[in-house]
C-alpha cells in the first residue's frame, strides 16, 4: 500500500522531514504555509500537509509503519506526527521556491522601509530603489525561513550602517491570559524591542514594547488569531 502518489509534479515535491531512532519521517507540505507555521502563526496542519500520511520514502510513496510512529512520536495519529516534524525538523524548499519567497519577502521589506523611513536630514522618505542599493551596499540576506517580522530589526540594524533612517515606531501595551502568553511573549521578541515584561503570579503576561508601525496590522491580526481574540493591545504614535 502506497497511499499517495507524485506522478502529476514528481520534480516539485517539498518536503518536510525529522530524522527520529534511525528512521527518516517525511511530510510532504505546502512550504508557505509550513514556514508560517515554523514562525508562530495558527494554521491548521491539515492544511500544510498534502497527504494525511507520513512517509519514509514520500516520493516512492513508502508509509511509515504505525508502531515506528507510537514507538518515536508517542502517537500513530498523522496529523499529531507531522506537527512535530514540522517543529523539529527540516522544512525543504526547492531553489525556485526559495527565491520566489525571498524576492516576496525582500519587496515587502523595501515597502516596509519606504513607507515608515524617513531621512533624519530631510525629512523625506527614502526612495524604494535607493533603499534596494543600500541593502545590496549592506550584503543584507533575506532569511526565506523566518517572516518579515522576524528578521526586520536586525536589518533595519545593519541598513542603518549604510542609510541614514528614522522610523516611525509604535508603543504598544499587552496584556495576555496564562493560556496564549508563552506563544505571544514568543513572537514578540522577534518583531520589536520589549521594555518591559511582567509575568504575573497566574502565569498572565504584561508586555510594553516598541514596533515598526508598519507591522501594526499585520501584528495585531496574528495575535487576535493566535489568542482567539483573548487579548488587550494598545497603542500609541512615536517617532525615533
Amino acid at each position: 500500500m502506497t497511499g499517495f502518489s507524485f506522478d502529476r509534479e514528481p520534480l516539485h515535491i517539498n518536503l518536510a522531514w525529522l530524522k527520529k531512532g534511525g528512521i527518516r519521517f517525511e511530510i510532504p507540505i505546502d512550504s508557505d504555509k509550513a514556514i508560517a507555521f515554523r514562525a508562530g502563526e495558527n494554521i491548521d496542519i491539515k492544511e500544510i500537509m498534502h497527504s494525511p500520511h507520513i512517509f519514509v520514502d514520500a516520493k516512492k510513496g513508502q508509509l511509515a509503519p504505525e508502531h515506528h510512529m507510537v514507538q518515536l512520536f508517542g502517537t500513530s495519529d498523522p496529523f499529531a506526527c507531522g506537527k512535530i516534524i514540522l517543529k523539529e525538523g527540516e522544512i525543504q524548499l526547492t531553489a525556485e521556491h526559495r527565491k520566489r519567497i525571498r524576492d516576496a519577502k525582500l519587496k515587502q521589506i523595501i515597502e516596509l522601509v519606504h513607507r515608515n523611513g524617513i531621512d533624519p536630514k530631510t525629512k523625506l522618505p527614502h526612495p524604494p530603489q535607493r533603499i534596494a542599493n543600500a541593502m545590496d551596499e549592506a550584503k543584507i540576506h533575506v532569511d526565506e525561513h523566518k517572516t518579515v517580522e522576524q528578521q526586520l530589526q536586525d536589518i533595519i540594524k545593519k541598513l542603518r550602517v549604510v542609510l541614514p533612517i528614522s522610523f516611525e515606531v509604535k508603543s504598544m501595551d499587552i496584556t495576555v491570559g496564562t493560556h496564549h502568553a508563552s506563544r505571544v511573549y514568543g513572537i514578540l521578541k522577534t518583531v520589536g524591542t520589549i521594555q518591559k515584561a511582567d509575568w504575573r503570579s497566574d502565569g498572565s503576561l504584561f508586555c510594553s514594547m516598541e514596533i515598526p508601525a508598519g507591522l501594526q496590522n499585520d501584528l495585531v491580526d496574528k495575535l487576535n488569531a493566535l489568542t482567539h481574540g483573548q487579548i488587550d493591545i494598545k497603542f500609541k504614535d512615536e517617532r525615533k
